[in-house]
């Protein structure tokens, strides 16, 4: 099937198979970066519990994981079409390895970002059968991931003269995309002051610590899937030891309420549970 593609590509070009080759790698690249950026987006919405209210958790991660398919799929593509070419044709030694045969630094940030995003693709069927919580830091650093492939488009769109572009379309997702991943990060309560979230009432504790409410956290067993989300929000609070038990603090202190609200959002099976107790 590779076999036929150059020749597809020059009857599409009138003959011309670099303009073509070329072509395809820029529509892949950039339908690559769309997809990226609505893999983050759509990610943190999921991972904050921001988005529970459209569908039910399933259905959302499993939109997730197709808009991660299709941002891995255009990039496996605008990478192997440098491969296809006649004049300067790429190695598939230099499209796998940064730096190779005296590879450029904007071509060796696009092939990390894409390697790195195929490892946590591979090794997300695998979250089961190995130590959750490793897989856990392996899928974040996704975040990194897109950062260096962000710019590598950057740098690309400079060195091939299609800034414009970038300026016009490749900004205008950036910039949601950049905003949310900051979010990712920050403590709810300044999500709450910057109006991203929406304060949950009770469970709030007096300035001075006395009388007021409580909080009491419990964990449906059944439910729980030992995912360790919970312990990435709130590690405070929650643990999964090597047994692959799930510990968590019952009565967290004041301080951890915001924290165990943003551990049971972001649980995708629903199984934390807060309840309010008067002391």
């Amino acid at each position: 099937m590779l076999t036929q593609v150059p020749l597809l590509i020059a009857q599409a070009t009138g003959g011309d198979h670099d303009a073509g080759v070329r072509h395809v790698a820029q529509i892949s690249a950039r339908l690559a970066y769309a997809s990226m950026c609505a893999t983050l987006c759509w990610g943190v919405l999921i991972a904050t519990g921001w988005a529970n209210k459209i569908s039910g958790r399933q259905g959302l991660r499993n939109s997730h994981m197709v808009l991660a398919t299709m941002a891995l799929t255009f990039g496996s593509l605008h990478a192997l079409a440098f491969t296809l070419l006649q004049l300067g044709a790429f190695s598939y030694l230099k499209v796998l390895v940064p730096f190779y045969d005296g590879g450029l630094l904007r071509h060796a940030l696009g092939i990390l970002g894409l390697e790195i995003m195929l490892t946590i693709a591979i090794t997300a069927g695998l979250r089961k059968k190995v130590y959750y919580r490793k897989w856990l830091r392996l899928h974040q650093l996704a975040y990194l991931a897109v950062a260096v492939t962000v710019v590598h488009s950057w740098f690309g769109a400079v060195a091939n003269g299609n800034l414009a572009v970038l300026w016009l379309a490749g900004l205008t997702i950036l910039v949601p995309t950049a905003t949310m991943a900051v979010a990712r990060f920050l403590p709810p309560d300044w999500l709450v002051k910057l109006g991203m979230l929406e304060p949950e009432p009770g469970f709030e504790p007096e300035p001075d610590g006395a009388g007021g409410s409580a909080l009491d956290i419990s964990v449906d067993n059944e439910r729980c899937h030992r995912y360790g989300i919970c312990q990435a929000e709130a590690p405070g609070l929650f643990q999964l030891v090597d047994d692959e038990r799930l510990r968590y603090e019952r009565r967290p202190p004041p301080e951890q309420f915001a924290k165990a609200r943003a551990a049971a959002r972001a649980c995708p099976m629903r199984a934390i549970e807060l309840r309010e107790r008067v002391r």
